[in-house]
C-alpha cells in the first residue's frame, strides 16, 4: 500500500510537473506571436499618425478632441469588437488665444524678448499685458522668507530645476511640479501680479513647456496671470537679476476660460467568454496640450491600448474575462474622464479587477508600476521570465496612472498597473511644442504595444490573486 501511495504521488507530481512545462511554454508561444504580430503589422503607427498629422493638439472642449474622439470611435467600430460606445462627460474648456508675448527690460528701451507660454488654467493679463520688476525664489516655501512687503506688486519667478541627479525622471519631476500647480494662488496672497515658471524640463532650449495650474479658492478678483517660461531663458533671467535686481518683465497672455462642454470617454470591448463579470481596462488619454500635436502624451498611450484589443483578436486568442479599451478624456486638465468612468462602474455595480494605463510617452518599454498587494505583485513577478528575452526586466511596486487611480476604492478590490518606457527623453517634449510625431519611433511604440498586449493576456489567463487585506499585506 506505501510503494503504490509514493508511485501515485511521484506520477502526479511528474504529470503537474509537466502540465508546468506545457503553460509555460505556451505563454512563451503567445508572447512571441503578439510581438511578432505587433513589430511585422501593427496598426498603432498609422492611428498615430492620423491622430498627430490628420487632427493634432486634442486640447480638452476643443473641436481637434471632438474630432479624436470621432476618429477613435470609427477605428475601433472596424475591429469587430463586441460592443463600442462613448461615455458622455463635461469637461472644462479652456483656450489659449493669440500667441504670448514677453521680454525683459533693463532700462528704457533696452529689451530681450523670452519664450514663454499661458499655463493652462491661467487668467488672462490685462489689455496692456502686465510689467514689473521680478523676484526670483525656488519654491513656494520661499515666499513666506520674503513676505509681502518684498512682493507685492511684483512678479514672482519660480525658478526650481527638475533635479537632474535623480535617474526616475517623473520623481525629478514631481519635486517641484508644486510651484507650477500652485504658485499662482500662493503668490497672490502676497500681492503679487503675475507668476513666470521655469519649465519642466531636464535639457537647456527655448521651448516652454505649459501644464495645468489652479487657483483653488481663490476669489476671481485676486486670480493673477501664470505663464511658463523656457529653461534657456529662465537661466538668462536668474543671472540677470543676480547684476540688475531692478531689471522688470513685460508678458501679454490672451487666454480665456469658458463654461464646461459635453465630450466622452471613448471605449470598446471583448466580452469575457467564461467570467465577463470580470473586467480589465487599458487606455490612455485622448485629450492633449496644443502646443504640439500631443504624440508622446498620451497619443502613444491610446494607441497602445487600441492595439491591445487589435492584437487579441489577430492571433485568435478568446479572453476568458471582458477586456475594455478606454480612452479617456480630459486627463491633462481636471481628470474628468477618469473620474466619470469610476463613478458610472461604481453605479453599475462593475467588477474591475485590472486595469492598466499608457501614460509616459512612446519611448521603448522597461517594464510596469503596480498599485498591488504584496501577494498580488509576487504573482505577477513570477511572469516576469517571460518578459525578459524582450529586454523587459522593470517590475516594481508602487504606481500606475491617473486616469486608472479612481477604480481604487480600497486596499485588494482591484491591480492597478502603468506601462513604464524609458523616460529620459521623456520630459524633453512634455507639454511642449516638440511633442510631435516625428519624435515617436516606430519600433518602440510598436514594443510598447506588445508589452502591454502580453500583460493583459497574462492577467486573463491567470486572474488576479484574491489576498487578505491586513495591514501587513499592505505594501
Amino acid at each position: 500500500m506505501g510503494r503504490l501511495f509514493i508511485a501515485v504521488i511521484a506520477l502526479l507530481s511528474v504529470q503537474f510537473s509537466n502540465s508546468q512545462v506545457t503553460s509555460v511554454q505556451e505563454d512563451s508561444l503567445n508572447l512571441r506571436k503578439i510581438y511578432d504580430m505587433s513589430l511585422m503589422q501593427g496598426k498603432s503607427y498609422d492611428w498615430l499618425d492620423h491622430l498627430s498629422n490628420e487632427i493634432g493638439g486634442r486640447l480638452s472642449g476643443s473641436l481637434n478632441a471632438q474630432q479624436a474622439v470621432e476618429y477613435t470611435k470609427a477605428e475601433l467600430e472596424k475591429l469587430g469588437l463586441d460592443k463600442v460606445w462613448l461615455q458622455p462627460v463635461m469637461v472644462p474648456k479652456w483656450t489659449r488665444g493669440a500667441r504670448e508675448f514677453a521680454y525683459v527690460e533693463t532700462e528704457p528701451g533696452t529689451t530681450r524678448n523670452i519664450n514663454i507660454c499661458a499655463l493652462g488654467g491661467s487668467i488672462a493679463t490685462p489689455d496692456g499685458g502686465t510689467k514689473a520688476e521680478v523676484i526670483e525664489v525656488q519654491g513656494i516655501e520661499d515666499l513666506k522668507l520674503y513676505g509681502k512687503e518684498q512682493i507685492e506688486g511684483k512678479i514672482v519667478f519660480y525658478n526650481r530645476p527638475m533635479r537632474p541627479d535623480l535617474i526616475h525622471t517623473f520623481e525629478a519631476y514631481g519635486g517641484c511640479v508644486d510651484q507650477r500647480y500652485s504658485g499662482a494662488k500662493e503668490a497672490a496672497k502676497y500681492g503679487a501680479v503675475g507668476v513666470i515658471v521655469r519649465s519642466m524640463n531636464l535639457r537647456q532650449d527655448d521651448l516652454p513647456h505649459t501644464g495645468s495650474m489652479s487657483y483653488g479658492d481663490t476669489p476671481v478678483e485676486n486670480r493673477i496671470p501664470a505663464a511658463a517660461v523656457s529653461t534657456n531663458d529662465a537661466e538668462y533671467l536668474s543671472g540677470l537679476l543676480k547684476l540688475d535686481k531692478d531689471a522688470e518683465v513685460y508678458f501679454k497672455l490672451n487666454c480665456e476660460q469658458h463654461e464646461d462642454v459635453q465630450s466622452y470617454n471613448v471605449i470598446g470591448e471583448i466580452t469575457g467568454s467564461e467570467h465577463p463579470e470580470e473586467i480589465m481596462v487599458v487606455g490612455g488619454h485622448l485629450d492633449s496640450w496644443d502646443l504640439g500635436d500631443g504624440s508622446h502624451d498620451d497619443g502613444a498611450g491610446v494607441v497602445q491600448s487600441m492595439e491591445v484589443l487589435r492584437l487579441m483578436k489577430e492571433i485568435n486568442y478568446k479572453p476568458k474575462r471582458t477586456i475594455r479599451v478606454v480612452l479617456f478624456m480630459n486627463e491633462e486638465n481636471g481628470l474628468r474622464g477618469g473620474n466619470k468612468y469610476a463613478e458610472v462602474a461604481k453605479e453599475k455595480g462593475e467588477k474591475h479587477i485590472f486595469a492598466l494605463e499608457s501614460d509616459a510617452g512612446g519611448f521603448t518599454p522597461r517594464g510596469f508600476a503596480f498599485d498591488a498587494d504584496k501577494a498580488q505583485f509576487a504573482q505577477i513577478e513570477s511572469w516576469k521570465p517571460l518578459f525578459e528575452p524582450y529586454l523587459i526586466h522593470y517590475f516594481e511596486l508602487g504606481g500606475s496612472g491617473a486616469d486608472v487611480r479612481p477604480l481604487k476604492e480600497k486596499e485588494g478590490d482591484i491591480v492597478l498597473a502603468g506601462l513604464r518606457p524609458d523616460s529620459q527623453r521623456y520630459f524633453d517634449h512634455h507639454h511642449a511644442a516638440n511633442d510631435t510625431f516625428e519624435h515617436v519611433n516606430k519600433r518602440e511604440l510598436e514594443l510598447g504595444a506588445a508589452t502591454m498586449t502580453s500583460l493583459i493576456y497574462l492577467v486573463d489567463k491567470y486572474g488576479v490573486r484574491q489576498i487578505d487585506t491586513t495591514p501587513e499585506d499592505k505594501y
